[in-house]
């Protein structure tokens, strides 16, 4: 997995509007870039709606909120509306930026062991350099975290 002080990797990935979007686009704000396993999921849709309740407060604080996960465009569509996120929503079903960023690993589920996306966040700041990475966050209370963090409270 990358680190702290690591140049974040670039990347290009269609958002929740087909829009193809670069991580270098958002060059001069922090972003808060998090992987999740999977849309409409109860764990990732409480992460979605903290973000998504945080975000204004993360605006002010001049950060974008990016999250990412292997879902389809469609699905991303459709998460966004159901629970109006107000925020970019990338898909990467080939793995491009989970796989740059190391977050495709074994995971282990009531003894049944598959790969899958493991829940982190990273936050990038303003020249693209990896200021924090958070493995394997809760969903409850990232957005919380990364407020108080990016406050100078964390």
């Amino acid at each position: 997995m990358l680190e702290a002080g690591m140049k974040a990797p670039d990347f290009c990935l269609p958002d929740q509007n087909g829009t193809q979007i670069r991580l270098s686009d958002f060059q001069g704000r922090k972003v808060i870039l998090y992987f999740y396993p999977k849309d409409n999921t109860p764990g990732c849709t409480r992460q979605a709606c903290a973000f998504a309740g945080s975000y204004d407060a993360l605006r002010t604080l001049n950060a974008a909120v990016i999250g990412v996960s292997r879902d389809s465009v469609a699905s991303h569509v459709r998460f966004a509306q159901k629970y109006e996120l107000p925020f970019t929503l990338l898909s990467d079903p080939e793995l491009q930026a989970i796989g740059a960023y190391g977050v495709w690993q074994e995971k282990k589920l009531y003894g049944k062991v598959s790969m899958g996306v493991v829940r982190t966040t990273f936050i990038i700041d303003e020249q693209g350099v990896i200021e924090r990475v958070m493995p394997k966050v809760k969903p409850d209370t990232n957005a919380a975290e990364i407020l108080a963090y990016l406050s100078g409270n964390g």
